[in-house]
């Protein structure tokens, strides 16, 4: 290539590269305003107390672009990951303000507001117009006060404090409701149902104080006593962008020993064996594609949490234990095929348990690809 067709290449390459960023200018300018659109649009629901989210809105909005890309020779995936993103990012601007569902509630008191979760729901509730009062282990001399106008009790400290909590709170008024935020269920809300014999209600947000408030996160739901005293609370938090999810507390606790006790003493194990035999962490994140560094991220993540937590969530229920030991007994198992150099055997095994899983795996193989697309971006998740 000659000097002069070098120089022509540069020139053509700066001219587009300029045509890019001016094209780039002009994204933003659309984002900033569609921004101001999105947020009168929160405005107006914050009024008529319609949800943040609607789910069926932004599938029509979803597959109406996607349309609008194909017709233009653009991917439809493309343009969904952006809508999506762009969506995410309009819902938050949408949450400054929220409908309160029943101003005639007089207060709301949360026990352990101060707390990472409690703060999110001090929030809410505030950004909804509500009177909230925060009580910590400090404040039990103004308790009875706190309490006297109490509509709705929101008790949100650590498990193992629950109940002894739950236990103090049988002078609450009779049309006072009482709810807990507990990550198990059938205890706290026996407690409750003792302690209190006015409307009483399990609740599980199943997302962390990190989540920006409840838009598209889903709550349990555990009923206990006098549903239609604390309708107006489900209703609020439906406001809030939540999906609530129905179950009895038994069936919540059995469903979390598998969510939550089995994959986070699973990684326990995981995590200590890697302190035990002390491989280089930088090394391993280097030499893994992104579904084994998004694996190796989520056990880094549960030893930057409370150990106190996760102690709580493990040793609750005896029953947990006979369920790790199943699985002990069937990770011995499946070592002894290996002892016996049985593949046959494996691939058998392997082979049925992906029968069991079904559909459910290929969807799972779809959707963990896109996943792992988003998490490898800008080398995420390498140290």
């Amino acid at each position: 290539m000659s000097q002069n067709d070098h120089e022509q290449f540069a020139q053509q390459l700066s001219e587009l590269r300029h045509g890019i960023d001016e094209l780039d200018n002009q994204l933003i300018d659309i984002l900033a305003k569609r921004a101001e659109l999105t947020s009168k649009v929160g405005e107006v629901k914050a009024k008529t107390g319609m949800p943040i989210y609607v789910p069926e809105r932004e599938a029509q909005m979803l597959e109406k672009r996607r349309e609008q890309a194909a017709e233009r020779g653009v991917s439809g995936s493309l343009i969904e990951d952006l809508m999506r993103r762009i969506m995410r990012e309009s819902y938050h601007t949408q949450n400054n303000r929220y409908r309160c569902i029943n101003p005639g509630i007089k207060r709301v008191v949360v026990i352990g507001g101060a707390g990472a979760l409690g703060k999110v729901f001090v929030g809410l509730f505030e950004r909804s117009g509500y009177n909230v009062e925060i009580l910590e282990k400090d404040d039990w001399s103004r308790a009875d006060s706190l309490f006297a106008e109490a509509s709705l009790v929101l008790v949100s400290v650590p498990i193992n404090l629950t109940v002894d909590v739950v236990a103090k709170l049988n002078s609450l008024p009779e049309d006072c409701i009482l709810a807990d935020i507990t990550s198990i269920k059938h205890k706290p809300l026996d407690a409750m149902m003792q302690a209190h014999k006015g409307p009483v209600v399990g609740l599980h947000p199943m997302f962390g104080p990190d989540a920006p408030g409840m838009i598209k996160q889903v709550v349990v739901v555990c009923h206990g006593r006098g549903a239609s005293h604390y309708s107006w609370l489900l209703g609020q938090m439906k406001t809030w962008g939540a999906t609530l999810f129905e179950v009895t507390a038994q069936e919540h606790d059995k469903a979390m020993a598998f969510i939550q006790v089995m994959r986070h003493f699973n990684t326990f194990v995981y995590g200590a064996h890697l302190a035990g035999e002390n491989p280089n962490l930088n090394l391993l994140t280097q030499l893994s594609s992104p579904i084994y560094r998004l694996e190796l991220a989520m056990v880094g993540r549960l030893f930057a949490q409370s150990g106190q937590l996760y102690a709580d969530i493990i040793f609750n229920n005896p029953e947990n234990f006979l369920l790790l030991k199943r699985f002990h007994q069937r990770f011995g198992e499946a070592l002894s095929i290996l002892d016996k150099g049985d593949k046959a055997e494996f691939i058998r095994q392997f082979n049925g348990i992906g029968e069991w899983f079904g559909d459910y795996a290929k969807t799972c193989l779809v959707d963990s690809k896109r996943l792992l697309l988003k998490a490898d971006d800008d080398q995420m998740l390498r140290t």
